[in-house]
């Protein structure tokens, strides 16, 4: 009997999950409150999970759910609405028009604000307007998508950084990079973020929005919000995603002679036939997995997140891999008045990469010659290889020499609110950010090119750096009356980075076996030099800052701000700097009706902010290794001797922050029901006292440091003014009904005023004020010091200068409007800064499918073709180039010379990326929104440049993106660049409930 009765409990159970458990076919259409008709694409979800449908293109839709779940109805442009099923099967809807959506909430520094409210240039980016495909770092997802932001990495490199520029160039020697704040955390490194994390991305454009980060703002504000922790309660919500992608090189339109041509030219013939790309090069094979898993309980959050990506390059060798993982959780406390909150992410990563001169000795190397020597030499191994000056077996140099490394960041971040009244709230922040990079090159005993006169060269380098930032701030908000409300933050910040770390270079190896990894085999020192490092630098930014927002009836809208900032690295009588910001706004729909204008905000705004140097001690005097020296002070090679300091860089105590003042003026715009929505700009800032390292005489007096002279040939100075401006221009239309075919196009485009150098506080000593960069051969890649860029007070950044070529003759002699030697003849033959950019994307949803689109360019800028400026000559026996400028270079028989016709437009249209996806319907309780989806980036260029790239090269790519001086030469395309590539990718992601 009992067993009968608990058998009839167990069904009876059963019996009431199943009931419980049971779907039903709801059906229905949603109209629009504002004309009636039918609303494509509206999309109806089940609350809480991740199932749902899409209208038809008459509005209909069908959908299986359980009596007790909720509908969400939500579209682009209107109100969503909530409806609990219960016992229906037919719900309509009637969806009402939110006119401009204003009650969005944008992320601004420190807080957040209403989007209505915003005063200052700020652009959200959503998650389905990035772009897609391939994207390993998230500085690709904003590419083209904002105005005025340029994203670029000219060539293809897996390992190769981005170049990142608001509003153009703000800089010569300080970071010109954005800011990047991760999660309320400035200074992040977006290359450790996984972009499948990123919820939003919002970008601080002029200075009244950038101004409350103070120095660290200049060059603009990029705020990175990742997602965050689950919400509903009991409910577990995973995620999955994986691609594969194949990577092809993109030669453009250059071309090199056969073996056939090559000989026919007289060229010398080593009986081989061989394609120098094709040895050194493969399909770049890329793969990415990432998994996530949210819920709450009780009071507590959390999301945990991870992420795996190996990249291939198209180099054989060249290939790097990343393991991301991130937790955060949340908890709230003490009826939600007490929040917690702890992010943490580790990032592990590998990279090996191979010489950038490779692609250049594939394209110039004699294709007659064989790959190894039948006659093999033992000194430079296997390889053939001719003993002429920069012509290298470009298979024995990827063979021959090493690169590689390992990094790891682990960034914690703990945070605490707390409302002490239902208006005032406290908050506390603490970041740890710690970044250890090991790094190794090798040079075999045999490698022609570098080791062999060394007998091998290893180096080994360890870096090191440290930061702590503690955040503390108070925000209230009040009704001060009926029609006006403010809203005050106030806040203290310290910012303390640590940096150390050691290297050393040794040679003379007996043998390759060991690489970097057994550098006691070689020889430390040679002659009185000895090759090992180490250093060790911190510095302090302390700062203080002030809000205040007002809202006047909704209509009229006030913001200012201050910042406060010491920095330690600065010059003793310039460490305290001051950066205000003040704007306002009018939204004109509330003063007045304007008919189908459903938003029209003025703006007008004024903000200063300043640089921090790109080290923490330019002030100051810097001592490096002069050589050895016995008891006598005499220079030596003998083991007993003493290491003697040598000055590298004179002190100077007067050197302060860069400034810069940035007016800008826009509106915000809806149209029709908010179906069209935009912003327009119009910006000026002039840039003061940019920081730069000048050649000074030694034993003169040192005009910043008086009573003292000059022991050094260098000294950081505030060098120069600058002036730039420009107008922007972005519009959204929200759908666009073509059939069955929704289309959503966006477009965005920016004009840059010339970027003018206003003024020089010093002049280099030769007669003129202009700046060269830094380094030998100063702007001038390789062609015997020729100055191909100068820099001049009242000219425009950027300008190359040089002759022009008039004519060659029969017997293949240049004759050119001005000798090498003739510097003050030159003209301006050039600019390397473009005049303008534009992106224009485009989505079409048709049923189940979606596909986008997007092209992106840049127009006005020049470059440097430095390919045909060595190449496009006779000199047969070495010259591989089949590439003309015109007829008449079929007779050149001098060496190059650099004239205007290596300069050239460089304007250029891409498809940058293409997709296509299909959402594979489910009845699943459980596993819903399964996508599967290709993609291609690099589709196809539009150019009549004939180099490698026509990407704008805002910096010199032969030093870092935010060298020191960098910014002096922009639109030189070196011989080293990466080709580029064009990427075919396939993937799928699911989500489970």
């Amino acid at each position: 009997m009992k067993k009968f009765l608990l058998i009839l409990l167990v069904l009876s159970v059963g019996f009431q999950g199943a009931l419980m458990a049971q779907t039903r076919t709801v059906t229905g259409v949603v109209t629009g409150g504002d004309d009636g008709l039918g609303i494509p694409r509206v999309n109806i979800t089940v609350k809480g999970t991740t199932r749902g449908q899409a209208t038809d293109f008459d509005g209909n839709y069908s959908i299986e759910v359980s009596s007790g779940e909720t509908l969400v109805y939500s579209f682009v442009g209107y109100v969503s609405q909530e409806i609990l099923v219960g016992n229906q099967t037919t719900i309509n809807v009637v969806l009402q028009p939110d006119y401009g959506q204003l009650d969005e909430v944008v992320v601004v520094g420190y807080g957040s604000q209403e989007k209505k409210e915003i005063t200052s240039s700020v652009v959200s980016v959503k998650p389905e307007d990035f772009n897609k495909g391939n994207v390993s770092n998230p500085t690709q997802l904003l590419a083209g998508k904002v105005a005025g932001l340029s994203v670029t990495r000219p060539g293809g490199d897996p390992n190769g950084g981005f170049n990142i520029r608001l509003r153009g160039v703000s800089t010569f020697g300080a970071n010109s990079s954005p800011l990047i704040v991760l999660d309320g955390v400035p200074g992040a490194d977006l290359s450790n973020v996984d972009p499948n994390d990123i919820a939003s991305i919002d970008v601080l454009k002029d200075g009244s929005a950038a101004a409350i980060y103070g120095a660290r703002g200049s060059s603009g504000v990029i705020l990175i919000t990742t997602t965050k922790a689950g919400s509903e309660q009991g409910v577990t919500d995973i995620s999955f995603g994986s691609f594969m992608s194949i990577d092809n090189k993109v030669l453009n339109k250059m071309e090199v002679l056969s073996a056939d041509e090559f000989v026919s030219r007289g060229g010398t013939d080593f009986g081989s036939d061989t394609d120098w790309m094709d040895v050194i090069t493969q399909t770049g094979l890329s793969y990415s997995t990432n998994a996530s898993v949210s819920g709450s309980f009780g009071g507590t959050s959390y999301r945990a997140s991870v992420n795996w990506r190996k990249n291939n390059g198209i180099i054989k060798g060249v290939d790097n891999e990343r393991l991301n993982t991130r937790l955060n959780l949340n908890h709230s406390a003490i009826d939600d008045r007490l929040r917690l909150n702890v992010n943490l992410s580790l990032t592990n990563g590998e990279y090996n990469r191979k010489n950038n001169q490779l692609f250049r000795y594939a394209m110039i190397y004699n294709p007659t010659a064989p790959v190894y020597a039948s006659d093999r030499l033992e000194q430079v191994g296997p390889y053939f290889q001719r003993d002429l000056f920069d012509f290298y077996n470009p298979e024995a140099i990827r063979k021959q020499q090493l690169f590689g490394g390992t990094s790891k960041t682990f960034l914690t971040t703990y945070r605490a609110e707390f409302d002490i009244l239902e208006n005032l709230t406290v908050s506390a922040q603490y970041t740890q950010d710690r970044f250890t990079g090991l790094n190794g090159e090798y040079y075999s005993r045999k490698d022609l090119q570098t080791g062999f006169g060394n007998r091998g060269i290893a180096q080994r380098t360890t870096d090191d750096r440290f930061t702590q930032i503690v955040t503390g701030t108070l925000n209230y908000s009040t009704t001060l009356s009926d029609d006006l409300n403010m809203t005050l933050l106030g806040g203290l910040e310290q910012q303390t980075r640590t940096y150390e770390g050691f290297g050393t270079r040794v040679r003379q190896f007996l043998f390759d076996e060991f690489t970097w990894n057994n550098l006691g085999a070689g020889a430390i020192r040679l002659g009185n030099q000895t090759n090992i490092y180490s250093y060790k630098s911190r510095d302090i930014l302390n700062s203080a800052f002030f809000r205040a927002n007002f809202n006047f009836q909704g209509a009229y809208f006030l913001s200012a701000s201050v910042r406060s900032e010491s920095f330690s690295g600065f010059g003793e009588n310039e460490k305290t700097g001051y950066f205000p910001a003040i704007s306002a706004g009018a939204e004109l729909t509330e003063i007045a009706d304007l008919g189908p204008v459903n938003s029209l905000k003025l703006r007008a705004s004024y903000g200063i902010t300043g640089a921090l140097p790109p080290d923490s001690d330019l002030a100051l005097p810097i001592f490096e290794n002069g050589g050895r020296i016995d008891l006598d002070g005499d220079v030596t090679t003998t083991d007993d001797t003493y290491v003697a300091p040598s000055q590298q860089q004179n002190p100077n105590p007067e050197l302060k922050w860069e400034t810069k003042k940035e007016f800008n003026v826009g509106f915000d715009f809806a149209l029709f029901d908010s179906k069209i929505t935009g912003t327009v700009d119009y910006y000026q800032r002039n840039v003061e006292d940019l920081l730069f390292p000048i050649t000074v005489p030694v034993g003169a007096p040192n005009p910043f440091d008086p009573g003292n002279f000059n022991t050094a040939t260098t000294t950081w100075v505030n060098l120069a003014d600058l002036k730039s401006g420009g107008f922007e221009f972005a519009a959204s239309f929200n759908g666009v009904n073509l059939g069955p075919v929704m289309w959503t196009p966006s477009v965005n485009f920016t004009i840059y005023d010339k970027t003018q150098i206003e003024s020089l506080s010093v002049t280099d000593g030769l007669g003129f004020e202009f700046i060269r960069p830094g380094g030998s051969a100063p702007g001038s890649p390789g062609q015997n010091d020729n100055a191909t860029i100068e820099n001049r007070v009242g000219s425009t950044l950027g300008n190359f200068w040089g002759p022009r070529l008039l004519s060659i003759d029969e017997n293949g002699v240049w004759t050119l409007s001005a000798e090498i030697d003739e510097i003050d003849q030159f003209e301006i033959i050039g600019n390397g800064l473009p005049k303008g950019d534009f992106g224009w994307n485009n989505s079409f949803m048709y049923g189940n499918w979606d596909f986008s689109f997007f092209l992106r360019g840049s127009f006005g800028h020049d470059l440097f073709n430095s390919f045909r400026d060595f190449y496009e000559n006779q000199d047969t026996g070495s010259n591989t180039w089949n590439s003309v400028v015109t007829d008449k270079t079929e007779y050149i028989t001098s060496s190059p010379q650099f004239n205007d016709t290596h300069i050239e437009d460089a304007t250029f249209i891409r498809l940058d990326n293409l997709q296509l996806g299909y959402n594979i319907p489910t009845r699943s309780e459980y596993l819903s929104n399964l996508r599967v989806y290709v993609a291609a980036q690099n589709v196809f260029t539009i150019t009549n440049y004939t180099g490698i790239d026509p990407e704008v090269r805002w910096v010199d790519q032969e030093q870092s993106g935010d060298a020191i001086g960098a910014a002096l030469t922009p639109g030189i395309e070196r011989r080293d660049t990466y080709l580029p590539t064009r990427t075919f990718t396939i993937g799928f992601n699911v989500n489970i409930k």
